[in-house]
């Protein structure tokens, strides 16, 4: 491009430049356009900053919020934890309410003063082949053995062993347990015998025409002096006759042994017969070291001077015994 054009094209610029100047001095126009655009262009640079400048601080306090909530919900969690232990507590003991409950309104009868006790443990020691209970009290406490066991259901057993201040129930589930039992309706009676772990108990010794139902519920009834009368234990679920002149009698236990947690003990009253334990049935030969005029007579035959204890076999055994000696001297037999 020319010089002659550049002085042409500033001349013009020049002019238009003056004109412009001349028409704004005369109506102002051009200072209220570009008021207008400053204005706009500062508001919308202050607008850009406030936004920005409250998404920071919105941002900023909504942090501190989270974090002050934060610490409020693990306050909050904590207090639902232990709120939670409580109402466990409050269950626990409710619950247990309940069973005492149920122990104290169990019937009884009031010669027969009940102690509580623990269930502390399942089959251990030497009696763990055994359908056992360890309870938490001993013979200190009034746990001796045979004492009777009840809950709130019915009948446990009876204490078996019995230490200072632990002692280990056997449950009549056992196969070594006998209760003499009783039916509610029929008042036919018969012994209740274990069947051991998982196994129905049996009601022996009842006769075919006696009638015992099913559902029927059989209680102790004192004949076997071990426990006392009217105590609940098993509930018939079964009755069949068979080639034996006796009913098959088959019960099920009101006691669910494995969720006892309390157990009431029935002490023996003043007076109690206990039944004789022991070879008691045994025969044995009389003692008549005592009585005068048998010691130093010799009976015959006798070599040293003793007196022998009778015979006691009766006249067929003792013929059979002499029979015996005569056939073996025959024989040459010492």
């Amino acid at each position: 491009m020319s010089s002659r054009r550049i002085l042409v094209l500033i001349v013009v610029a020049l002019l238009f430049f003056l004109g412009l100047y001349t028409w704004n001095q005369r109506t102002g126009q051009w200072d209220a356009l570009g008021s207008n655009t400053g204005l706009e262009f500062s508001g919308a640079v202050l607008r850009a900053f406030q936004s920005a400048r409250g998404t920071v601080v919105s941002v900023w306090d909504h942090y501190l919020a989270l974090v002050d909530v934060r610490a409020h919900n693990d306050e909050l969690e904590r207090r639902v934890r232990e709120l939670e232990a409580d109402r466990a507590r409050a269950e626990e003991e409710r619950a247990e309410l309940f069973r005492l409950r149920k122990l104290l309104h169990l019937g009884y009868p009031l010669e027969w003063p009940a102690v509580g006790a623990r269930v502390v443990g399942g089959r251990m020691g030497s009696s763990a082949g055994l359908e056992t209970l360890t309870l938490s009290r001993g013979y200190l406490m009034g746990a001796t053995p045979g004492t009777p066991i009840t809950s709130w259901a019915g009948l446990v057993g009876r204490v078996l062993k019995a230490g200072p201040s632990t002692s280990v129930a056997l449950l009549v589930s056992d196969a070594g347990s006998r209760v003499a039992v009783i039916s509610s309706r029929g008042r036919v009676q018969g012994i209740l015998s274990g069947g051991g772990p998982g196994a129905l108990l049996e009601m022996r010794f009842v006769r075919l025409n006696a009638r015992v139902d099913v559902g029927e519920i059989l209680l102790t009834s004192g004949m076997d002096s071990a426990y006392p009368k009217g105590i609940p234990v098993a509930r018939v679920t079964s009755v069949s006759t068979g080639a034996s002149p006796m009913q098959e009698i088959r019960a099920v236990p009101l006691v669910d042994f494995a969720s006892l947690e309390e157990v009431l003990l029935l002490e023996h009253p003043v007076g109690w017969f206990a039944p004789e334990t022991g070879p008691v049935y045994t025969r044995r030969p009389p003692d008549i070291s005592g009585v005068s005029g048998l010691r130093d007579e010799p009976l015959p035959g006798s070599s040293d001077g003793r007196s022998a204890p009778p015979d006691t076999r009766g006249p067929d055994a003792a013929a059979g015994a002499r029979e015996s000696g005569e056939a073996a001297q025959a024989a040459g037999t010492p």
